[in-house]
């Protein structure tokens, strides 16, 4: 397989066209889903920080410039390759569910789901906790320079991409009767931003300078200043704004009605970021490390497994023989999701037994020559499965609330129900970046999270909370089930590779359940067929529905293939033939990915490349 793919690697790199050239230098790479942060995080680079100081800044930049996808009060897991610790860690910025979260409590108020909006589905926001202890252990920067870039944008202004004007369009009805926070925030002067103007977040900018005004003030050391902030942030002036919003306000929700949120001061005092070891599989000459299963990463790892049987070198990557077997290995990865995936310090998930080559042998042997139209979880070890009541969406969307929005990020205007269900007009996106230095620091992070539609805006704080515990079901027992402390299953899902036993990959995208399908057939096409990294991510992609969807409010889809129209069309006939219930998507509409690499150069130094995506005409990636 290594040498068909790099034979393969000369033919694509000399006869395929790409929107942008890959990117390739020695000094430092950097992508992300918005060229801002890109160039923040290359900035960094340039002046002497470290792939962990620049991941962190333009980490931050994303809070600012995708508010729509991310905020300060999100989530973001982050993986990472140390130089001088020689290993992959995982930092788990995924906060836990507050300690009033528990199922009895959602059921008294007649309720079957987590809302998809407002106070009720807020856990620990993890991300501002998880950039700092990244930046404590790894970085070498002050906490106010690394901030520095994303408090200017949000001081002096920075440029609106038209998704953020959509966003704002499709729920300024809620901002103005209802979260008035929130209209305060987005609709400055009562109006809809121009999205040719720059736009500007005082109130957050002020939040930041209060944060590092009293860690400046407490601490002595480099250290002791960012301990001081996440203190600040978790047990001092943040914690107890947002403990008494959610405590004394009352929102409209998902319900219908105004609630108060559960949400408080202990529940984010209790908690800091914890690392963590790698999932890992070997593939080939590639060892793919991925976060645990309180994420969907093993998924990926999951359907390498699988496609390990199924031959898929055989296949070229537009042909229906790899678009098939990569699909119907996704329906078996993700049924495992629903029935096994879980936070693993509550729950005894059977990771190496879904991991085993014996199990994905198994498993391989229902990928048949027709497409799968039912769910099919595993039993690994002979454990029966349990999935939650998938119906349970059709009935909530009887009484529901749905005229303000839904789980994930809205980008258009809200017809009634009836006409958004079948036609999916609600698309979640989040946000990836990617570092890499000259010293080989290796950086993967997909902040998510606290978006402007997510939750009211704080008064004082100028930001949202995470509702990511929509994601956690009602039925008692299953490891993606609701629990007072317990991290719901997420979706993000950040990416590292080594080759040849030495680090090289840093990969990710947004996208929701669809990140751990398109970055698993980019990979694929990389390190399978030999493509260039730019080659791969623009090639014609897809995604699978085959299952209930991860946010609010969960609907059920089965055997749907969504594929961009530049696929072949004997491919998409293939499909149908096969029983795929193919529908054809725009030609840029499938994937979000953003990706770096190291390779040693052959003198000692190391050769770095880079590669994002033209879709959405957003993403960038930048290094020399």
């Amino acid at each position: 397989m290594g040498r068909q793919a790099e034979l393969s690697r000369y033919r694509y790199m000399s006869d395929s066209f790409t929107t942008r050239p890959e990117i390739r230098g020695t000094f430092g790479v950097v992508s992300s889903t918005h060229w801002l942060a890109s160039q923040v995080a290359m900035s960094v680079l340039e002046r002497g920080g470290n792939a962990f100081d620049a991941a962190v800044a333009g980490g931050f930049a994303l809070q600012v410039v995708e508010p729509h996808l991310n905020g300060p009060g999100g989530e973001v897991p982050i993986i990472f390759w140390s130089e001088r610790e020689q290993r992959t860690r995982v930092l788990c910025g995924q906060g836990p569910a507050p300690k009033l979260a528990e199922p009895a409590y959602f059921r008294a108020m007649g309720l079957e789901q987590v809302p998809g909006i407002g106070l009720l589905p807020a856990c620990v926001p993890g991300a501002f906790g998880a950039w700092l202890t990244l930046l404590r252990d790894h970085g070498t920067w002050e906490l106010a320079d690394v901030l520095a870039p994303a408090m200017s944008y949000a001081r002096q202004g920075f440029p609106l991409v038209p998704r953020i004007v959509s966003a704002i369009i499709a729920v300024q009805a809620l901002f103005r009767e209802e979260w008035t926070s929130s209209a305060d925030v987005w609709l400055p002067g009562g109006e809809v931003p121009d999205a040719n103007a720059l736009f500007r977040l005082p109130a957050l900018a002020q939040t930041y300078a209060r944060v590092i005004e009293r860690a400046e003030a407490a601490g002595t050391t480099r250290e002791g200043r960012i301990d001081a902030a996440l203190d600040a942030w978790y047990d001092g002036f943040v914690a107890e704004a947002v403990d008494r919003y959610y405590r004394e306000t009352a929102v409209r929700d998902t319900t219908g009605e105004r609630n108060t949120g559960l949400l408080r001061r202990e529940d984010m005092a209790g908690w800091r970021p914890a690392y963590e070891d790698p999932a890992t599989l070997d593939f080939g000459r590639y060892t793919v490390a991925k976060c645990g299963p309180w994420s969907q990463g093993p998924v990926f790892l999951q359907q390498l497994s699988l496609l390990k049987h199924l031959d898929i070198g055989a296949h070229a990557p537009d042909s229906f023989g790899f678009v098939h077997r990569l699909a119907e290995a996704t329906k078996l990865a993700f049924a495992d999701r629903l029935a096994w995936y879980g936070d693993p310090e509550r729950h005894d998930v059977p990771l190496a037994q879904l991991l085993s080559n014996d199990y994905a042998r198994e498993r391989a042997r229902g990928v048949g020559a027709t497409a799968a139209t039912a769910l099919q979880p595993g039993s690994p070890d002979g454990r029966p499965p349990v999935l939650p009541d998938t119906g349970v969406s059709a009935r909530t969307l009887t009484t529901a609330d749905t005229r303000y929005g839904v789980g994930e990020p809205t980008f258009a205007q809200l017809p009634p129900v009836a006409q958004w269900l079948p036609r999916e007009i609600f698309v979640g996106d989040t946000c990836h970046i990617d570092v890499i230095d000259a010293q080989g620091n290796m950086v993967a992070a997909t902040p998510s999270g606290g978006w402007l539609s997510s939750s009211p805006a704080i008064p004082e704080l100028g930001f949202s909370i995470t509702t990511r515990l929509q994601m956690s079901w009602l039925d008692e027992g299953l490891p993606g089930g609701l629990q007072a402390g317990k991290r719901p299953s997420t979706t993000l899902s950040p990416g590292l590779a080594l080759r040849d036993g030495k680090p090289y990959m840093v990969f990710g995208t947004p996208g929701g359940d669809q990140q751990d399908q398109w970055t698993v057939a980019f990979f694929l096409r990389h390190a399978v067929h030999g493509m260039d990294l730019q080659s791969a991510i623009e090639a014609p992609s897809w995604h699978v529905d085959h299952g209930p969807a991860s946010f609010w409010p969960r609907t059920t889809v089965l055997n749907r293939l969504t594929v961009e129209s530049r696929m072949p069309e004997a491919t998409l006939a293939a499909l149908r033939e096969a029983g795929h219930e193919v529908k054809v998507g725009g030609p840029w509409s499938e994937g979000r990915i953003s990706v770096c690499t190291r390779e040693p150069d052959g003198q000692g130094g190391l050769l770095l490349r880079a590669g994002a995506n033209p879709r959405g005409m957003q993403g960038y990636a930048v290094g020399r």
